[in-house]
This record gives structure tokens, sequence and C-alpha cells, in this order.
């Protein structure tokens, strides 16, 4: 939560004011009447959802019955249209039989011992015929026997009720005089009760001419088990109704009747659903609308202790407000809250007091501020910039600022984002600490740290004095050789001008190279800075080792990367290291127990280090002698004056890497690493 400043930085704005930061009063001033709305919106709520309920009730009930209704009438019309499609369908198999037994005489009907009677193109497929016991009797009765069809249940019904005969009689003068199919039925028995037998006539004429009708006796029972469904009759049961009344309207268990239309007969089938037909959809709403209501009132009545806790709160964030502005008079931290304009929102006493201005003057300004020193605002301004966009690193920015005074004020600056209770960003909020005794104290350190390089550069210049003798031991006894025998050859006017020349160049190159080591050993000592340049190591690796190797009889393997090594580092002095290591270890190498004498060279490259290791196959250093190898005026070397190796520990100090020593597990012998920070490849012209 930002800071809130005191009354006396914001007693010049309104409690509206957008630059006002004291964001808790204003909060809790418009706390209560928030409340108020919050419990009249919720109450106006609350009526909207039962009102809500109850028409919604109303609509289901409605609609349900409705539903109902339709679903009623749909399910009526598919049976109907159902029971219809089937027995056409049965009239037109029919049909084909009676053409086949008018064509090709009754005979044609007749089976083949061990097949079935049907077994051409016209076998019937309807699902009628094919239901076992739908088709109780079945004949063709030629239209020359009149109506006594040579069937026994046709005379059967014939004989046991005269209004069988009736119905038999009407049903061949409907197919003979109307010319098309008809049914009689039901079939009644000896005490006039009627069955669910019912006879179906297909007629089949020649032009005009009737040549007789296939007759057929249809079980309704069986008929109507095979063409209802399961899922039909999952809902619902049929039953077949015969001699019933006119139709009534649906009873109130919901069953109803709906007619079977086929002419000639007078059957009704009547449905009851089964189960429960109400939905328990409505109950369930009413279930969760009596929740949800109840619901409301816990919600007003938590609601209503809420408010009495925010009152609570309020009065403990006042007293809060009143502690951090005692705490923020009494702070040394500079604190500055600003916005995503880079708009100053709010500046702490101890802000002021570091640069001398007043709240008023700061509160409200844009970038620049008069804080910033001219001659540094463009880069403050980046600076500026940068942090509205991204904020500061963990370790915070440095920066100059300028009091009023005009004295410079070295300050430190984190910032952190300030936010609101949503978690949106506002801003930022500033923490500054003056640094600027820290920062002259780092100078002091630093001078009194310089003095004390000079002190150890001037001690180390009796060192690399002392190791003169050794160091230009062989560039001046091979420039003596060189002089001794070119003299002693112009003596005896036994030398050319033309051997002269390579003799004369090689005693200037040595010549050179002592009075380098003199100049480096001389800047070094007058406390003068290294000669830093970006070199290649694999380059400088190869010369020191090929100058080393001179005159020598074993030679150095080189296990270099291919690659350029870029290192920032002093040429000379690096190549005075590396020379000294590999004289050394051609010195030691031959001393060891391995066959064949050798002597290794390898640089390894790591992402913030190169690693260059000097090995041989001499007998190493002994443990205890590790500890002091480095140290000036020691040596294992018999005659030698133990600077060597304390030169080499200098010239991988100043350039900030370290130098180790052990045994390497290869050859065997000692084994001397070198460590030098890596440094980017300079950039190409």
């Amino acid at each position: 939560m930002p800071p809130v400043p005191p009354p006396s930085q914001v007693s010049q704005e309104s409690p509206d004011s957008p630059d006002a930061l004291d964001y808790i009063l204003l909060h809790t001033q418009r706390l209560s009447e928030r409340s108020r709305w919050a419990v009249v919106w919720m109450m106006g709520f609350a009526a909207l959802v039962i009102a809500t309920v109850v028409a919604l009730a109303w609509y289901l009930d409605h609609f349900e019955k409705e539903e109902e209704e339709r679903r009623r009438g749909a399910d009526a019309q598919w049976l109907e249209q159902s029971v219809l499609f089937h027995f056409r369908r049965l009239q037109d198999d029919a049909a084909r039989l009676a053409r086949r037994a008018a064509l090709d005489g009754p005979d044609a009907l007749v089976p083949a011992p061990g097949q079935d009677t049907y077994l051409d193109d016209d076998l019937p497929v309807g699902l009628l015929w094919r239901s076992p016991d739908t088709i109780v009797a079945q004949t063709w009765l030629p239209a020359r026997q009149g109506h006594d069809a040579d069937v026994p249940l046709w005379r059967e019904h014939m004989a046991l009720h005269p209004s069988n005969r009736q119905a038999l009689d009407t049903l061949l003068d409907i197919t003979t005089g109307l010319r098309r199919s008809s049914y009689a039925g039901p079939m009644r028995n000896a005490h006039g009760i009627a069955g669910d037998t019912v006879w179906l006539a297909v007629p089949y004429f020649d032009d005009s001419r009737l040549l007789g009708n296939y007759v057929l006796a249809v079980s309704m029972e069986h008929a109507l088990a095979a063409l209802l469904p399961p899922w039909f009759l999952a809902q619902q049961s049929v039953r077949l109704v015969v001699d019933a009344a006119p139709a009534a309207p649906p009873a109130p268990d919901g069953r109803y009747n709906t007619a079977i239309n086929l002419p000639g007969t007078d059957l009704l089938l009547e449905v009851v659903p089964q189960g429960p037909r109400s939905s328990t959809v409505p109950r369930v709403f009413f279930l969760v609308a009596l929740l949800f209501l109840l619901g409301m009132l816990v919600s007003l009545l938590a609601l209503r202790q809420d408010l009495r806790k925010r009152r609570q709160v309020q009065q403990r964030l006042q007293a809060e407000v009143a502690l951090r502005t005692a705490m923020e008079q009494s702070a040394s931290v500079g604190m500055r809250a600003w916005d995503m304009q880079g708009r100053v929102l709010y500046v702490n006493p101890a802000f002021c007091a570091m640069l001398g201005y007043p709240a008023e003057e700061l509160i409200g300004q844009r970038a620049p501020f008069p804080y910033w020193p001219a001659e540094h605002v463009p880069r403050i301004f980046d600076e500026h910039e940068r942090i509205i966009r991204q904020g500061t690193r963990p370790q915070g920015i440095e920066v100059q600022f300028q009091h009023r005074n005009g004295q410079r004020v070295d300050v430190l600056i984190h910032e952190a984002p300030l936010r609101d209770s949503h978690g949106v960003q506002l801003g930022w909020m500033s923490s500054i600490v003056d640094i600027s005794e820290r920062k002259r104290a780092q100078q002091l350190a630093q001078l009194q740290q310089e003095k004390l390089e000079a002190s150890e550069r001037l001690v180390a210049v009796g060192e690399v004095a002392s190791t003169l003798a050794h160091e230009l031991n062989q560039p001046l006894g091979a420039l003596s050789s060189f002089a001794t025998g070119l003299l002693n050859r112009l003596n005896s006017a036994t030398i050319t001008l033309a051997d002269m020349q390579p003799v004369v160049q090689r005693m200037a190159q040595l010549a050179e190279r002592a009075g380098s080591v003199l100049q480096r050993v001389n800047a070094f000592a007058r406390r003068r800075e290294l000669n830093l340049e970006h070199i290649d190591l694999n380059a400088l690796a190869r010369r020191a080792c090929n100058a080393a190797q001179e005159g020598q009889a074993l030679r150095i393997h080189q296990l270099l990367p291919s690659a350029p090594t870029p290192v920032q580092g002093d040429a000379l002095l690096l190549e005075h290291l590396l020379h000294n290591l590999c004289s050394n270890a051609l010195a030691w190498a031959a001393r060891g127990q391995a066959a064949h004498p050798q002597v290794q060279v390898r640089l390894d490259v790591a992402d913030s280090a190169l690693t260059l290791a000097v090995a041989d196959t001499g007998p190493g250093v002994p443990a205890e002698d590790q500890a002091r190898i480095f140290d000036a005026f020691f040596s294992t070397q018999p005659g030698g004056m133990g600077m060597g190796l304390a030169i080499c520990r200098s010239i991988v100090e100043a350039h900030h890497g370290s130098i180790a020593v052990g045994r390497d597990p290869l050859l065997g012998g000692a084994l001397f690493t070198v460590t030098l920070p890596r440094t980017p490849a300079p950039p190409k012209p």
C-alpha cells in the first residue's frame, strides 16, 4: 500500500482531486454511502428474483400442460398413420397374390414339397404378413363361387352370428361394386361378443370383369403387437376397443382413444400413458428458488455484519494513517510517487529536505524535473522513460541530482509498482537513498587502494629488478655469442656481407627483445597502466612456444583451438608469461621417468574464462613445495634464482586472473594452469 502524505502536503488539493494520494481516507469517506446503495440494490435484486421465480413457475406449469397435449396429439397421429401404413402394405401384398391366383390359377399358390409358397419376386415383404399368427386364414375366392369361400374360418364366422354374415356379404359387395379393398369385422361369437378378427378382401379385375377376391383373416391383437415398437410401448399402453362409444375428452389419468380408419370396421385404440406425467423440473426449480431466497436473506445479514466490521476497520485505518504520517515525518529515505505519464503524485519530507524543494513545487511536475543537473538531462530523461516502461533493476540505479543550492547529490533509486485495490498499476513508488557520503568514502577508499597498489608495485620492482639477470640472461648471452663470433670472423676475414646480414638481423632482434623487457619493467615500476589491447591468445601462444623451443631438441605439442580466441591484455607480458612456463617445462620434461619426454600447451575456452595449461613429463612439483612455488626467491631448480614463477604470478594477477600448479593426469608431470577472464571479440571495423 503506498504511503499517505501528511495533511500539510495535500492541504491545497480537494478530496476528489486526482493528485490526492490519500487512498485510504478517500475510500473510507465513501464507504458508508456505497454500503447503503449496496443494500438497496441487494433488496431490489431480491424482489426481482422473487417475481422472476413466480413468473417462471407459472410459465413452466403452463408450458408443461401444452407440451403434454402436443405430445399426446403427435403420438395419436403417429399411431394412426403407422396402422394405416402397415395395413395398406398388407393390401398390396394380398393384391399381388390375387393377381397370381387369377392369372395362374389357385394351384400357383400351393407350395412344392419341402418349399415355401412364395419364392419368387412376388414374395410379400410387409411387416404384418411376416409376423406370426397375424394372418389367421387366407384363400382365393373366385367370382363364380359367389360368397361361399372354401375356408373353414370363413364358414364358421358366417354361421356364428347373423351380423357376421351380413358384414361378410357387405364386404364382397363393396369389393365388387366399388372395385377396391375392404374390411369386415370384427367378427362376433355366438353370444354376439366381438372378437379381434377382421376380414380383408382384395379384388382382382380383368378390365371390368371381376375374376375373384383374395380374402384374409387378420388378428388385430397380434397385428398391434407386431407394428407397435418397444419405445412407444415403454411410454404408453395400447388396447384394442370394439363397440366403442363416441369419442370422449381425455380422462384425468391422461388416457385417450384414437380411431383405426379401416373401411368397413368400427375399431378404436385406447392409449394410456405410463409412468408419472408431471415433470420434476418445476419442483426442483421451486426448491432452488427457495434456497436462493434463503441465501439472499443470509447475504443481507452478512452484509449488515460486514458494514459493522468496515466501520471498525475504518477507525483502525484512520489511526494507522496518523501513525504512518508520523513515521514519514521521521524517515530519512526519500519517497516519491508518480503515475504512468511521469507526473509526480507525492513526495515525503525526507525527499524535500534532500533536494531543498517544497512539496508544493514538486507535486504535479513532469520531466524534466528541476532537480536534474542541466548537463545530465538527456541521459536522465532516457533512464526516466525506461523506468516508466520497465521499472528499475533489483540493485537499483545510481544517478546524480542537484540540490536547490547547486550542490550535487548522489542517490540510489529503487522503483516498485504502485497498484490500486484491483491490482491495476497506477504508476511507480520510488525510494531514494542519499549515497553522497558513501560515494565520497568509496572514492577515498579507491584512492587509498591505488596508493597501496603503487606501494605493492614498488615492492614488486625490487623483485623484478633482482630477476632482470635471469630474464635477460638468454637474450644477452645469445647477443654476446653472436657479437664474439662475428668479430672473430671479421678479424680472420672469413665472412662476406651476405653472410653477415642474417647475423646482424638476429642480433638486432635480441637487442630489441631485451629492450622491450626493460621498458615493460620500467613502466610497471612507474605505476603506469598496462598496455591493454584485444589480442588473439592462439597466435600469442604459438609465438611463445616457437620462441621457447628455439634451439631445443624437444618440441612442444600445441593443443589449441582452430578459431581465434580473443582476450584483453598486455601482449608482451602474456607472451613473457607463457615463454617462462614453456622454458621451465622443456627444462624439466626430460628429468622424469617417461621414455619419450613431452611438453603440451592446451587452451580451453569456457563461457566466461580461458584456461591455458602447460604440462610436461617431468618429476612434477612436490606437494610440500606447491604452496611456495610462486614465492620470490624460492626455486627447486639447482642454481635458479626463484623469480621466474613469481613474475608469472604477478603478470596473471595484473590481468585479474589466477595461476595454480598440480600434477597432470595424462603426462604425469607438473601442470601449470592459468585462468584469464574472457572478453568479447572486438567489433569489426
